[in-house]
């Protein structure tokens, strides 16, 4: 993430769009907003983190004043509790540590939870009869309706990081 956020292309840097060959001539890069930024913090695979790890990006957000509206503030922590969730469910036996990382750019905000167990999880459809098993099918659900993008990579350790990542939108002040 060697942009720290900027640009209109949320996904992670290096993935395979990356061009390879020697770098073009130097470009003007933008000065970063006040707000843009890459922040990770690690948690202990357990219950406590989920609401921690809510809490942390909420007053992240805050405290970089990142112009989100409350819906979208609100859609992001759905995201990150369903995140660490099943991060806390399903992979804590192998991985007893995740890592949780916000990345804010000019025009969006990305939030990725990895931990180090190899199962790469699928989003489940609708089954009545069942309780628990959607929480993937409702990350790619609030991403999609802000219009933005959610994916599941491995990572080079053996693991696997999910993020979601949504536009931002200028509040509007009444």
């Amino acid at each position: 993430m060697d942009n720290h956020g900027r640009g209109p292309d949320p996904r992670p840097a290096g993935g395979a769009d990356t061009p390879l060959g020697p770098p073009g001539p130097p470009r003007d890069e933008p000065r970063p907003l006040p707000y843009e930024g890459v922040w990770r913090f690690t948690a202990a695979a357990v219950d406590a983190s989920v609401p921690q790890a809510r809490h942390a990006v909420r007053d992240l957000l805050h405290r970089q004043g990142v112009p989100v509206s409350d819906d979208l503030v609100q859609g992001l922590l759905l995201i990150v509790s369903e995140l660490v969730t099943n991060a806390v469910r399903h992979a804590a036996l192998l991985s007893p540590v995740l890592a949780v990382e916000v990345a804010v750019g000019a025009e969006w905000v990305r939030v990725s939870v990895e931990d180090n167990h190899p199962y790469r999880p699928t989003a489940l459809e609708a089954d009545h009869g069942r309780t628990g098993g959607r929480g993937l099918l409702l990350v790619r659900e609030i991403a999609r309706e802000a219009g933005g993008v959610c994916d599941v990579e491995h990572t080079a350790g053996g693991g696997k990081v999910i993020w979601a990542a949504l536009p931002l939108k200028p509040v509007r002040v009444p």
